[in-house]
């Protein structure tokens, strides 16, 4: 009887020992990133004020820069910013190329089955600028019409949900898919509104002849990006965002990048740095 319990320890603590390595690799990103002094994170650079180039200074700068040093600064390590596209978002976490994602990442049902999600850090909403010469006045108009958007965003689902009857053309780039809008090869572009309002910030007086519709296509909220199964880190983040909220400095750093007096002009922050948000 002793014989058969001792065997059976012995095959009990055998397989916990198999075990443990496969549950210690999958929660020891936190561990790497200390150990190799760094954290990846992965940005857009293109979009406004999320993440783009300084025209005189030629570096990353934006709200998600900021959020990434901040986070960078409570692990204590060094930022390492890597520009990438849209769509490449979401394979370069999982495929190990970053780190971390903070690059205006709308947090969808469908991405949260591939990665995880840190508390938001934007809660905004999607809208649609069209030229002031089409009298559109409402997004149900477009029905039957042309608009565009940008790849690898939520736009497309979201418009084509409100108004089935459009048609969607994607680019890889804000820029390109106003551009696009200002040659007359759509009648509607469709992003989130800070974006929008970055766009037209820079079309000069030529601003005046575009419009936003009122109704808002969809709620967006925004998150920084993980990888699945590292609980250490994304408890990690969450605490570097929510000592920024407890210490007021979110606020400063939404209304830097903003604020009224920047060209997005929002007057108020309806949104916390805390897990009650959408």
């Amino acid at each position: 009887m002793i014989r058969k319990l001792t065997l059976a320890a012995g095959l009990a603590l055998s397989a916990l020992a198999t075990l443990l390595p496969l549950s210690a690799a999958q929660a020891d990103q936190l561990d790497d990133i200390r150990a190799k002094g760094e954290i990846v994170i992965g940005v857009l650079g293109t979009a406004e004020p999320y993440s783009f180039i300084d025209p005189q200074s030629r570096q990353l700068v934006g709200y998600e820069i900021d959020l990434g040093n901040e986070v960078a600064q409570a692990l204590g390590v060094k930022p390492v910013f890597r520009q990438i596209a849209v769509a490449a978002r979401i394979p370069s976490l999982q495929q190990g190329h970053v780190d971390i994602l903070a690059a205006a990442l709308a947090r969808i049902p469908e991405r949260e089955q591939q990665v995880d999600f840190s508390l938001p850090i934007f809660v905004t909403g999607q809208k649609v600028l069209v030229p002031r010469r089409t009298g559109l006045a409402h997004v149900a108009e477009l029905d039957g019409r042309k608009v565009v958007t940008i790849k690898g965003g939520t736009q497309e689902d979201n418009i084509k949900a409100a108004v089935p009857g459009v048609t969607v053309v994607s680019f890889d780039s804000a820029p390109q898919a106003f551009l696009a809008l200002q040659q007359g090869k759509a009648e509607g572009f469709v992003d989130d509104e800070s974006g929008l309002i970055g766009v037209l910030s820079k079309a000069g007086p030529k601003a005046d002849d575009y419009v936003m519709l009122p109704e808002r296509v969809s709620t967006t909220t925004v998150g920084i990006g993980l990888r699945k199964d590292e609980p250490a880190l994304r408890a990690a983040v969450n605490e570097a965002l929510g000592a920024l909220e407890q210490d007021g400095k979110a606020e400063s750093l939404f209304f830097k990048w903003y604020g009224p007096e920047t060209r997005h002009g929002y007057t108020q922050r309806d949104f916390r740095f805390e897990a009650s948000q959408p």
